[in-house]
């Protein structure tokens, strides 16, 4: 009997620490997700992190750049998020519940509550690299806009052809491929005038800076992935010269060459960025170059490659 007593206070005693470890947060890590409201459908992302205790993020709203998070809190099984602290306008939160690998809730503005939330854990898309590559294919034949279409409202695409290129003639419309890819390489060739802020859109959701916005924030700047990463090596703008790209995106790693320099070399991108066509990281998605901010901007040449 003793022996027994023995072997079953010992069982008792291995299964404490089982019982007593707290439950992981399941807020925790990336989130594709979606913002309805009557106004529209924003695409968006977040990530939950959890630093000493206490519950921290980033947010990656419908424009934009990516930005911490004001504060976040659990309430019981829900997560409160402030998204921006009240200034000139009301402050704006998100109510969030989990269940499995999908999260839904509601946003808040001051006392209006009309926009809802909902989410997926965003894919880790760690795949290997293509071991070969097929020849390259080009994707705008240098005469019309023949496999290319207007992001939104057609009448106010400005996009033309001239002189062998893509041209954006005034502030209008984005444009994209009417195809869609997933891992790839993509050669471009870009010409952007003084002051111009353009971008080369991956997969219709990753973006790298193509012009300035003025110079006071890298991430926000030539070459960049827009938000999250300034290129690695500072090079001059170049503005009104022809410029050439070369893109590896495989899975969400990049790699970046800007006229014969690595400026991204293997990089992670941990999510969307502003202006992305929707958040459905898993899927396939067109390249599209950006013509809402400003004129002038010209692509030719473009290529892409797809793994063999």
């Amino acid at each position: 009997m003793k022996s027994l007593y023995a072997a079953t206070t010992l069982a008792a005693v291995l299964l404490v620490p089982a019982h007593s470890q707290p439950a992981k947060n399941p807020f925790l890590g990336r989130w594709d997700l979606t913002v309805t409201s009557p106004r529209g459908t924003a695409n968006q992302w977040m990530e939950i992190v959890e630093k000493d205790g206490k519950l921290d993020g980033r947010i990656q709203p419908g424009g934009g750049a990516v930005r911490p998070v004001v504060a976040a809190k659990m309430d019981g099984s829900h997560l409160i998020i402030t998204v921006t602290a009240a200034g000139k306008a009301p402050e704006t939160t998100w109510d969030l519940t989990a269940e499995g690998d999908k999260v839904a809730g509601i946003q808040k503005r001051g006392d209006t509550s009309d926009s809802q939330i909902a989410g997926v854990r965003a894919p880790e898309l760690k795949r290997p690299m293509p071991k070969a590559w097929s020849n390259p294919e080009p994707l705008f034949n240098g005469k019309d806009l023949s496999g290319w279409e207007p992001v939104n409202n057609p009448d106010r695409s400005k996009w033309v052809v001239q002189d062998g290129a893509l041209y954006n003639q005034d502030r209008g419309s984005n444009i994209k491929t009417t195809r869609k890819f997933d891992d790839f390489q993509l050669h471009v060739e870009v010409n952007c005038p003084e002051h111009c802020n353009s971008g080369i859109y991956l997969r219709g959701r990753y973006e790298i800076q193509v012009g300035t916005e003025g110079g006071t924030q890298p991430s926000h700047e030539m070459g960049a992935v827009y938000g999250y990463y300034p290129a690695a090596v500072t090079m001059p703008l170049d503005s009104g010269n022809w410029q050439v790209f070369d893109i590896t995106l495989v899975g969400r790693t990049v790699t970046v060459v800007r006229n014969g320099t690595k400026i991204h070399d293997n990089q992670e991108i941990p999510g969307i960025t502003g202006g992305a066509l929707d958040s459905r990281e898993g899927e396939p998605g067109p390249i599209f170059f950006q013509g809402d901010h400003d004129g002038g901007m010209k692509y030719r040449n473009i290529t892409i490659s797809v793994p063999k």
